[in-house]
């Protein structure tokens, strides 16, 4: 089975982002996603290191409550 992750784009520098999920920061390949310009502010879907797919910032945010949900995490806020 595979997971792909809901993160906040933070920065871009080029093709490469830095984004965050419940606290922590990663960068993350934007190379899969590049022809659709994601900016700041952004949520992409990241698995193994690279953002597979750009999604709507409340749907990331309803996925990361129910992963948080799914994983005995309960509700943490989000920016």
């Amino acid at each position: 089975m595979c997971l792909g992750i809901p993160m906040e784009i933070v920065e871009v520098n080029g093709t490469v982002a830095r984004c965050r999920a419940r606290g922590v920061e990663r960068d993350v390949s934007l190379f899969l996603v590049q022809d659709q310009n994601p900016q700041p502010g952004d949520w992409v879907v990241v698995h193994v290191g690279y953002a597979i797919q750009r999604v709507d910032p409340a749907a990331g945010r309803a996925a990361t409550t129910l992963l948080d949900e799914a994983l005995g995490g309960g509700s943490t806020a989000h920016a």
